[in-house]
């Protein structure tokens, strides 16, 4: 198997080219299920201190929650699970709402000024992969496209290894180019000759 060729975006074009930030998911479930807990915890336990200001007693259910946290001691097998459970929830919570998503969807470029446009992962691989079986000579093609990286697997059943690795250079550039990313992909190459058997 030949090894890889990687092709880079030169430093001046990445320095110069404007910043694009990825999409954001709307995260509903995350949110919805989120809703409905708190709705769900929240709710009776401020109806049960509102009715106990009115005078009125405290829930069987309250006065016991709080009769069983007040005996119990803070290193309560119990009390460090809930407590780690809820510490995990919460930092979930908090990286869902600190970080964009939307990981199979790749900026594209844009000359009009609010509007944006992405390309899906699975998209840009098939457009590659079919780039790839183009060129004569490969029998089988493999891509997967990451945030910065195309990697290409090619096997070759018939011409010269390396004079099909010119033509998907060529092939691949052209199709890279062609995707309409705002940050060009580097390109990974691993070309091999089939197995015959």
């Amino acid at each position: 198997m030949s090894g890889p060729l990687r092709t880079r975006e030169p430093e001046a074009v990445v320095a110069a080219a404007p910043r694009v930030r990825r999409f954001w998911s709307p995260r509903r479930v995350p949110a919805a299920v989120t809703a409905f807990v708190v709705l769900a915890l929240a709710g009776p336990l401020l109806y049960d201190v509102a009715a106990v200001r009115a005078g009125r007693s405290a829930m069987a259910w309250r006065a016991w929650l709080a009769d069983d946290l007040a005996a119990r001691p803070v290193d309560d097998p119990w009390v460090l699970a809930a407590g780690s459970v809820a510490v995990l929830l919460g930092l979930w919570l908090l990286v869902l709402a600190a970080t964009p998503g939307m990981r199979d969807v790749l900026p594209m470029r844009t000359g009009t000024a609010g509007v944006r446009a992405g390309l899906d992962r699975h998209a840009a691989e098939l457009a590659l992969r079919d780039r790839a079986v183009e060129v004569p000579g490969v029998r089988f093609a493999q891509v997967a496209v990451g945030r910065r990286a195309a990697v290409v697997r090619v096997e070759v059943a018939f011409r010269e290894t390396a004079e099909v690795r010119a033509d998907l250079e060529t092939a691949l550039a052209a199709g890279l180019d062609e995707l309409g990313l705002h940050r060009p992909l580097a390109l990974s190459l691993y070309v091999r000759r089939m197995e015959t058997g």
